[in-house]
């Protein structure tokens, strides 16, 4: 199990107006290339990991939106950690499945 999970919810502003669903596409895909295990949900993601991990992830996610000309980002973020690192989002939800 992991320590933290932590969701995210980022918002590019785009550079032209654009939709934002591709940029979105471009910050899961940081999410995939730093291998921790998450779930995409209709208005945000979840990571389940190290806290520290989790929160330089989002870091790379709005660095990502700026090389990608965005003018500005939001990043909504929800944090969920337990003492004897036993949070899983299974867990959180397996009354549910």
């Amino acid at each position: 199990m992991a320590e933290a999970l932590v969701s995210v919810q980022i918002i590019p502003k785009t550079p032209n107006g654009e939709d934002s669903i591709p940029f979105v596409d471009e910050a899961i895909k940081i999410i995939e290339q730093a291998g921790v295990n998450y779930q995409v949900h209709p208005l945000e993601t979840t990571m389940e990991g190290e806290l520290a991990t989790l929160l330089s992830v989002i870091e790379k996610m709005n660095q990502r939106m700026h090389e990608l000309d965005c003018p500005s980002v939001i990043s909504q973020v929800k944090i969920y950690s337990q003492k004897d690192h036993q949070a899983s989002m299974s867990e959180l939800t397996k009354k549910y499945r």
